[in-house]
C-alpha cells in the first residue's frame, strides 16, 4: 500500500499549481482589474473583482466577474487532473482563487434571485472544501 493512497475510496484532492505573480501583485495593492488583464487565467483576480463589485452594490457585475473566475478555475482544475468532483482543499493556497470565485458566484446568484444557481454553487463549494465554505461564509 502506498503512503499516499486514499483510504476513503474517493478521488484524491486536487492541488492547482502555484501561480504566485498575480497573488503577489494583489497582495502589494495592485488593482484587480490590472491583474486580471495581465493574468486573465487568475481566478483570484476575478474573485477580487467580484468582491469589489458586490461590496459596491454592482451585483450583476459581481456575478459576471465571479463566473469568469469560476470558469477559469474549472479549466485549471481539469488541467490538474480533476474529474468533475472531489476535494479542492482551501488549505492549498493556489486553490483559493477558484474557491473564492465559486463563493462569489453563489453569493451573487442569491442576490439576483437565481436560487438554483445559488444552491448548486453552495453545494459545490461545501463538497469541494468544507473549510472554504466555513471560512468564506
Amino acid at each position: 500500500m502506498s503512503i499516499h493512497e486514499n483510504l476513503l475510496g474517493g478521488p484524491s484532492p486536487t492541488h492547482l499549481p502555484d501561480d504566485p505573480e498575480p497573488r503577489e501583485l494583489l497582495a502589494s495593492g495592485a488593482a484587480p482589474a490590472e491583474v486580471a488583464a495581465k493574468y486573465p487565467s487568475s481566478s483570484l483576480a476575478w474573485a477580487q473583482l467580484a468582491d469589489e463589485a458586490f461590496e459596491g452594490g454592482r451585483v450583476v457585475e459581481s456575478y459576471a466577474y465571479a463566473r469568469t473566475g469560476y470558469h477559469r478555475g474549472l479549466d485549471a482544475l481539469r488541467r490538474s487532473g480533476w474529474k468533475g468532483h472531489g476535494p479542492v482543499p482551501f488549505e492549498h493556497e493556489p486553490n483559493r482563487g477558484f474557491l473564492r470565485a465559486l463563493h462569489a458566484l453563489a453569493r451573487a446568484a442569491q442576490a439576483i434571485g437565481e436560487q438554483e444557481e445559488y444552491e448548486r454553487c453552495s453545494t459545490f463549494l461545501r463538497d469541494s472544501s468544507p473549510t472554504a465554505a466555513n471560512t468564506l461564509g
